[in-house]
């Protein structure tokens, strides 16, 4: 057996500290801190396993000793005990609060994986915007469409058209006007 060297020091006494913290005094407070925090801490990291999370969790539990110290019940049990308790509930507080937002994480990405009804129906529409516009473009003279597509659908100005064409500028102007006029009225657009 091995002795430790000098004398062995009871620990404090842990209920007459919470009666001091209970009226508070804040130095029995750090008493009781240095008493229990260990065990505390220990009892937070067995079940959370993550340091930083044990070590806030600690935290709540021994400020929730400070502002609960005046409910602690001697004839109840010892004052380890009761911190342990409070510690345990807190622990477990955690661990359900976070697999619940881990939960609810899950289903929404589960319902975010598919396209959104929004979504689809913004493909459909534009699909079929993109078809009438192809219908209504067949509608227009071949002057007139060879004009609005080189003008809007291959991003050639006005002059280039012409040069392109091999016509006047004014004639461009007027095929692009009479084209866009038609593709309008066949489009069904108000103005």
């Amino acid at each position: 057996m091995v002795r430790l060297s000098g004398p062995v020091r009871p620990g404090p006494d842990l209920k007459e500290l919470v009666g001091r913290v209970a009226l508070g005094d804040q130095e029995a407070f750090g008493g009781l801190y240095d008493a229990v925090a260990g065990p505390v801490l220990g009892l937070v990291r067995r079940v959370l396993r993550d340091p930083a999370q044990s070590e806030e969790v600690a935290q709540e539990v021994l400020l929730e000793v400070w502002r609960k110290a005046a409910q602690y019940r001697p004839d109840r049990g010892e004052v380890l005990a009761w911190v342990l308790t409070i510690a345990h509930r807190r622990t477990v507080d955690r661990v359900r609060a976070a697999q619940a937002s881990a939960e609810r994480e899950q289903r929404l990405a589960a319902v975010s994986q598919g396209p959104a009804f929004d979504e689809v129906a913004e493909q459909v529409e534009g699909r079929l915007e993109r078809e009438q516009v192809r219908r209504c473009l067949k509608g227009l003279t071949e002057l007139q469409h060879e004009s609005v597509t080189l003008a809007y659908f291959r991003g050639c100005t006005y002059p280039q058209v012409a040069a392109l064409l091999g016509v006047p500028l004014g004639t461009v102007k007027t095929r692009i006007r009479d084209g866009l006029i038609r593709l309008r009225d066949c489009l069904g657009v108000t103005v």
